[in-house]
C-alpha cells in the first residue's frame, strides 16, 4: 500500500519512536495517544486519508493487539466504534529502560531502604527543575507552561501545555516510567511537587495514567499576585 500523508502532529509534542512502526500507522497511534480515543471517521480526517484506508490500519493493529475498540452511543442506527489504544499499545511508546531503573531501585530499597530509592527519584526531578529555571530566565513568566511542557516532552512524556486565563493546564500523554510508578507511587507525589515549584502556583492532579486514565493531566492555578511567579 502507498504510504498516506502524515497530519502534523501537535507542535509541542516531540517526535516519538515507536517500536516496529512508522508513517501513518504510526501517526495513527500517536493521535490515540494524544486524544485518548477516537471513531474511525475523526482519524480519517486527523491522517488526512480515507476511510478505508484508516480502517485497514485499525484492524492491523487490533489483530497486533495495539488497539481496541467498542461501540459509541450515538442516537438511532448503528453505533461507530471508538478505538483507544490497549495497555500494549502505550507500551509502545518510549519508556526509557524503565524495567531496568525499577529493578535498580528495588536493589536500592534491598540495600539501602526505600528512603534512599525516593530520594533518587526526588533528585530527577531537582534536575530538571534547574533546567526550568534556567529556560525561563529571560521568557515572560505567562510562557513557562511553554517551556514545562516542552522539556517533559523531551523526557518522553508527549506533554501539551493549554494556557486559560487562571493559570492553565499541563497533560501528559505517556509515562515514560510507568513501571516505575507503579512500583513507587512517591515518583508521582515528587512530579506533582515539581511542577508546584517549577510554576510557583497551586497544582491539583486532574487525571493519573497508573490509575487508568488515559493521561496524567494537572491544573495549574496561577497566584493572584503576578509577581508571586518567578520569572
Amino acid at each position: 500500500m502507498a504510504a498516506l500523508p502524515l497530519a502534523p502532529l501537535t507542535d509541542t509534542i516531540e517526535p516519538v519512536a515507536l517500536a516496529r512502526h512508522r508513517g501513518p500507522r504510526a501517526t495513527l497511534l500517536i493521535v490515540l495517544k494524544e486524544g485518548g480515543s477516537a471513531t474511525a471517521k475523526a482519524l480519517a480526517a486527523a491522517l488526512h486519508c480515507s476511510l478505508n484506508a484508516v480502517r485497514h490500519h485499525l484492524k492491523e493493529l487490533e489483530v497486533e493487539g495495539a488497539v481496541e475498540h467498542d461501540p459509541s452511543p450515538h442516537g438511532v442506527g448503528a453505533p461507530p466504534h471508538v478505538f483507544r489504544l490497549t495497555p500494549r499499545g502505550h507500551g509502545l511508546f518510549p519508556h526509557r529502560y524503565e524495567q531496568t531503573v525499577a529493578d535498580l531501585l528495588d536493589h536500592l530499597v534491598a540495600t539501602q531502604g526505600r528512603p534512599a530509592a525516593v530520594a533518587l527519584l526526588q533528585s530527577h526531578y531537582r534536575a530538571l527543575e534547574q533546567r526550568v529555571e534556567s529556560e525561563c530566565a529571560l521568557i515572560a513568566p505567562e510562557r513557562r507552561g511553554e517551556v514545562v511542557a516542552r522539556l517533559l516532552a523531551l523526557e518522553g512524556y508527549m506533554a501539551t501545555w493549554s494556557p486559560s486565563d487562571a493559570g492553565g493546564t499541563l497533560t501528559e500523554h505517556n509515562c515514560p516510567h510507568r513501571v516505575v510508578a507503579e512500583r513507587f507511587p512517591e515518583v508521582c507525589a515528587a512530579e506533582q511537587a515539581f511542577l508546584a515549584r517549577a510554576f510557583g502556583a497551586a497544582i491539583e492532579r486532574q487525571s493519573r495514567i497508573t490509575g487508568g486514565c488515559g493521561t496524567c493531566s494537572y491544573r495549574v492555578t496561577a497566584p493572584a499576585d503576578p509577581e508571586g511567579v518567578a520569572p
